[in-house]
């Protein structure tokens, strides 16, 4: 990487990049635009949104450093249907892609709001407070139309317990950085995303004790 790369690097895309593309290959509609929503480094958006052509994928962070990977990214593995990463803070009331005026990146690109027909999220409500995966539930609930698809991607206690020793040790480990974070109850998540009329419709098994929980809107 040169100095003036400026693509971040997150290990665990390697390992879960192709399982999360053959779920998301089964739940999304066939068309529309996929909001992704703390996109991160930017690595998921650049491998997942060919391989799910013809639907556009839309990568956002509330990080601004972040975006800058994410364009840099997109940069290196250009695709037709990437569009340009935008900034959401899912804590807010309402979220850029909800405002009238769309966000500068978008003035120039063939986007509608309306036409997002699903929002993806990897490995974010465990590392930010439970009001994240509230205002991740309740912007779902506000953009999404019926049939829409919400999709979670991380660890999950059930029943109240870990499911794995290694997920015990990442809980504390991120309580210790922020006794906001960590892992959710997986039944909490659901009662919360029924409350914003969104049905559980599926939940899969993923690598290293992982799961990927799928919401249907109502």
């Amino acid at each position: 990487m040169n100095d003036l790369d400026a693509r971040q690097y997150a290990p665990a895309t390697q390992r879960n990049r192709e399982p999360i593309l053959a779920v998301l290959l089964e739940v999304l509609p066939a068309t529309g635009t996929v909001l992704e929503v703390a996109s991160g480094t930017g690595e998921h958006a650049a491998f997942l949104a060919p391989r799910l052509a013809p639907r556009k994928w839309l990568p956002s962070d509330a990080n601004p450093i972040a975006r800058t990977s994410i364009a840099a990214w997109q940069t290196h593995f250009p695709s037709e249907n990437l569009l340009p990463p935008i900034a959401v803070d899912v804590s807010t009331p309402i979220w850029a892609v909800e405002r009238a005026q769309q966000p500068e990146s978008l003035q120039n690109v063939n986007f509608q709001a309306n036409s997002i027909s699903a929002i993806v999220s990897i490995n974010l409500i465990h590392i930010a407070p439970w009001s994240a995966c509230l205002g991740l539930l309740a912007g779902a609930k506000r953009i999404l139309p019926s049939g829409g698809i919400l999709y979670l991607y991380g660890p999950f206690k059930q029943g109240g317990q870990h499911t794995a020793p290694s997920n015990a040790a990442f809980d504390k480990s991120l309580q210790m950085q922020n006794p906001e974070w960590g892992v959710r109850d997986l039944e909490a998540v659901i009662a919360a995303a029924q409350d914003q009329h969104l049905a559980l419709l599926k939940t899969y098994a993923m690598p290293a004790n992982n799961l990927s929980v799928v919401f249907q809107a109502e």
